[in-house]
């Protein structure tokens, strides 16, 4: 029997925390982070977000898909036509490895307009095939069609 990677529904704002328990019950979790500078009204801070809003990775059996439940604020798998959406250990290890990467910044965008279809070409995700979704004056939401998930990345000095 082999442990295959699964997409967690969890509650708005409750990621860290949701991993943190599943991590505590002996699940392979995955919930990358990053930090940002956040302003309020009367003071500027640093704090950690997940980089996938409402998302947690698991890896288990199938036949322990149910043990996550145990676990608060988590609410559902995400399906992909009809069943628990598998992602593949070469796609986590590609996911993992361009997100522990902090030269994010040295990647540029220039003239791609929502809905054009492209392929990477350069970096960990090299040769996958990306839908552009949306583009401001620093941000890229680009659907990454063989990882079955949408990416949202903040690039400094965006063209």
């Amino acid at each position: 029997m082999t442990k295959n990677w699964y997409v967690l529904y969890v509650k708005p704002n409750n990621e860290k925390k949701v991993a943190e328990n599943l991590a505590k019950n002996q699940i392979e979790v995955y919930c990358p982070m990053f930090k940002e500078l956040r302003q309020w009204s009367d003071r500027k801070k640093k704090v950690e977000s997940p980089f996938f809003k409402s998302y947690v990775f698991v890896r288990l059996l199938d036949a322990e898909r149910n043990l996550v439940f145990a676990v608060p604020n988590i609410v559902k798998y995400l399906f992909w036509l009809g069943k628990p959406a598998v992602i593949r250990e070469e796609e986590m290890d590609t996911l993992k490895k361009w997100l522990s990467n902090d030269r994010v910044e040295e990647y540029k965008i220039s003239k791609f307009e929502p809905g054009k279809r492209l392929s990477v070409s350069m970096g960990s995700l090299k040769n996958q095939k990306a839908i552009v979704q949306e583009v401001s004056n620093t941000r890229v939401r680009l659907i990454i069609e063989g990882l079955g998930i949408v990416l949202n990345m903040k690039i400094k000095d965006l063209v």
